[in-house]
């Protein structure tokens, strides 16, 4: 199983360009695709989720056309948006049968089961008869997963999903998604670079509706070896740096600014090699692509 996305471009009405062309293939797996808000990542996975079009530009998922047989696509997709609403004073177990009997699961004998097995998989089994709306952030993301897995689905989209989660709720998140990840594409959408290299095996960088960098988190991370130098400063000289170095970030240690910065060969002036990281890799390619 295969997502091949092909030069897909989108401009909406008030003249932003969100999606620039952008190339991608993503196999079977946790694919991560990483950017800052308003990067272009939601429009992305709302046109491959064909709920807007694109302007221009392909999406085959194998042999399946993803932009101009929606019907079809629907019933192969699992889809988790950023935000959810549900229904008020209805239970776990009423919601995911009737989202199952509009996936087509007629049978009430074969839906009850489904139900069922699906709340065990996230763990909401013990409050099936709770309300959906009653529930934490944490459970209702996991909720949400058990219902984009109506279908047994080829392709699953999950739009920023860890946001606002405890570290708690967090980890049993990452553990169900790279779980559903081994056996079909999975695409996390998300601005948190741990999410990313935690979980996934491949991964794009999208800024400004463009792909800046496309690979494996570990490949990128070696790239930069050798090239991310480390100092504590104080604040006042931040503005220096920024204009003799090419900073691209800058974080509170124990109260004084520490910086990173690229270069390849030592700046010297009491900077220190630094091991890279994803969150080095995706500062330095909005540095250098800007």
């Amino acid at each position: 199983m295969e997502l091949v996305i092909q030069n897909l471009s989108k401009t909406y009405a008030n003249g932003v360009r969100a999606l620039d062309n952008v190339s991608l293939t993503i196999p079977t797996g946790m694919y991560g695709l990483l950017g800052q808000n308003g990067a272009g990542k939601s429009t992305l996975m709302r046109t491959l989720a064909t709920l807007q079009d694109a302007d221009s530009g392909t999406a085959m998922l194998d042999d399946l056309d993803v932009l101009n047989q929606k019907e079809t696509v629907r019933r192969t997709l699992g889809y988790l948006p950023q935000e959810f609403g549900v229904y008020p004073r209805v239970s776990a177990s009423e919601l995911l049968d009737h989202f199952a009997m509009l996936k087509g699961v007629i049978n009430g004998k074969q839906r009850a089961q489904l139900v069922e097995a699906l709340l065990h998989r996230v763990n909401l089994w013990d409050v099936r008869k709770k309300a959906v709306s009653s529930y934490s952030g944490g459970m209702k993301q996991r909720f949400g997963i058990a219902q984009a897995l109506i279908g047994e689905p080829k392709l699953i989209i999950v739009d920023e999903p860890t946001a606002g989660l405890d570290p708690g709720e967090r980890n049993r998140f990452y553990n169900l998604l790279s779980e559903i990840g081994e056996n079909v594409v999975v695409i996390l959408s998300t601005h948190i670079v741990q999410d990313v290299m935690e979980l996934c095996n491949n991964m794009a960088i999208i800024h400004q509706g463009r792909v800046l960098f496309g690979g494996t988190p570990q490949a990128a991370v070696n790239g930069l070896s050798g090239k991310i130098w480390a100092k504590s400063i104080n604040k006042s000289d931040l503005p220096t740096y920024q204009q003799t170095h090419t900073v691209i970030s800058s974080k509170l240690v124990a109260g004084k600014p520490q910086i990173h910065v690229l270069s390849d060969i030592d700046p010297g002036d009491g900077f220190r090699a630094a091991e890279p990281d994803l969150e080095d890799v995706f500062f330095s390619e909005l540095r250098i692509k800007n």
